[in-house]
């Protein structure tokens, strides 16, 4: 089907040449039954995925189903396959969507039929998504999947039937699935390919300016370096938060962004009670609102507003105009520091129960950080596919100093100091929902304590 040359690979009858980085290459070459990659971010390795699963369909009319961490990076991979369609030079290489549905929730399934009747299917990853098939399967990205557990498990009795499953992925923490298969089946074939490896074979990538970019040693080391990362002082936990995210979810949205369009639309997607968090920052840090939709059970994220280096009077007033134009219940607001002001004014506006201003004391942090890890933990929040709020979740530590002190802090990077994660954090306070209950510091309202508490101390 195809002719290898050093750097490229010529498929279809036009003779026209795929280009191939070496670790490329050596993926397409090796045909293994059982073959996994671990593998840095942005050096290409879905499209030597996708080159395989073309060819090999071609080869042996067999189909592939391609599972993906979203409907997002479904269509994305099913991109990259369109592509090698078409170097391939073949007639039917359009994609078909389908509408489906498992457990009353609805999927679409991306099809790209072949002239020898092979199909090749691509959709996001679920155990109910999983089962039904009977295909090669590709993994994509399986270190992100929700309940990568109970997709293996629902996958298992397909692969045992003799067809082929590829797995690639880039690292996230220890104890999911692909950190076990990668590390501890030795049936598997398996391709590791850091950062600089990814160079050396030919990808075009300055690594100093990456690793000066990304700007987090612990970052650095996992998804460039793939390294598994053990994650015993994480707060959340990776699985933790891959459990929460949705593609219903919108993607974060700039504060010059915000338009009136916008804002008709989060307003349009409101379903029950309405609380914000409010992370304060001028200077160092972002600024971040959350909007947390709360129905039924469950907190559904209809918007996280970013507002880099934003003056603090312009803050104030899209507070306030959200408050006001989404019927907000509740919000508690940072109030430490430069955010004193931000906060005193917009009680005195909407009185103390419709804000509150919350002190950022070891007390106060401790009570927020302990209600958003027990919401997560239950999944009972829906949170945006998103990589930046994956790794600023995931940056906060529970540490406990030589004093006995109990902390929780993340390290101070380019992309911010958890801020997404306080205020997530402030908007489940301001519903007072899944907390353990103990008295923190407040300013005003909710009628909360006004003590200050500096510290709070490990029992024992």
């Amino acid at each position: 089907m195809v002719t290898a040359s050093t750097n490229s690979i010529t498929a279809g009858g036009d003779g026209a040449a795929v280009p191939l980085y070496g670790f490329q290459k050596r993926w397409f070459a090796d045909r293994s039954r059982f073959k996994i990659g671990k593998m840095a971010r942005q050096i290409g390795k879905s499209w030597g995925v996708a080159l395989e699963v073309v060819d090999d369909a071609m080869a042996t009319a067999q189909d592939w189903v391609l599972l993906s961490a979203g409907e997002r990076q479904s269509k994305e991979l099913m991109q990259k396959v369109k592509t090698h369609c078409e170097a391939y030079a073949l007639a039917a290489s359009s994609i078909v969507e389908e509408q489906f549905s498992v457990n009353d929730v609805r999927y679409t399934l991306l099809i790209i039929t072949l002239p020898n009747g092979a199909r090749i299917m691509g959709l996001p990853a679920n155990p109910d998504t999983a089962r039904g098939f009977s295909a090669n399967v590709v993994l994509d990205e399986f270190a992100f999947h929700k309940d990568s557990d109970r997709i293996w498990k629902a996958l298992f009795p397909t692969i045992a039937r003799g067809y082929k499953i590829r797995i690639v992925s880039t690292p996230q923490g220890m104890g999911n699935r692909f950190h076990q298969l990668f590390t501890g089946d030795n049936r598997w074939s398996k391709h590791e390919v850091d950062i600089y490896q990814a160079v050396a074979d030919g990808v075009p990538h300055n690594i100093e300016e990456l690793k000066e970019g990304i700007d987090d040693d612990e970052a650095w080391q996992q998804e460039f370096e793939v390294q598994f990362i053990d994650e015993a002082s994480a707060w959340l936990t990776y699985e933790m938060i891959a459990a929460c995210q949705s593609d219903q979810v919108p993607a974060e949205i700039e504060y010059g962004d915000l338009t009136d369009f916008v804002m008709e639309r989060i307003k349009q997607s409101i379903k029950g009670r309405l609380f914000v968090g409010f992370d304060i920052s001028r200077r160092h840090d972002l600024s971040v609102v959350d909007l947390e939709d709360h129905v039924g059970d469950v907190f559904w994220n209809r918007g996280t507003i970013l507002l880099p280096h934003v003056r603090l009077t312009e803050q104030k007033q899209m507070l306030w105009q959200i408050m006001a134009e989404l019927n907000s219940e509740r919000a508690c607001i940072d109030s430490t520091g430069m955010g004193l002001s931000i906060g005193e004014d917009t009680v005195d506006k909407f009185g103390g129960y419709a804000a509150e201003q919350v002190e950022f004391t070891l007390k106060a942090k401790h009570d927020m950080a302990v209600r958003t890890r027990h919401i997560f933990e239950d999944r009972l929040c829906r949170i945006a596919v998103c990589r930046k709020l994956r790794d600023d979740l995931h940056s906060v530590k529970k540490t406990t100093t030589a004093a006995g002190n109990v902390r929780f802090d993340a390290e101070r990077t380019k992309e911010g100091h958890a801020d997404r994660f306080w205020a997530k954090s402030l908007a489940f306070m301001a519903s007072d929902s899944g907390a353990e209950k103990c008295s923190i510091t407040s300013l005003t309202g909710g009628g909360r304590s006004r003590e200050c508490v500096e510290e709070i101390k490990v029992a024992g």
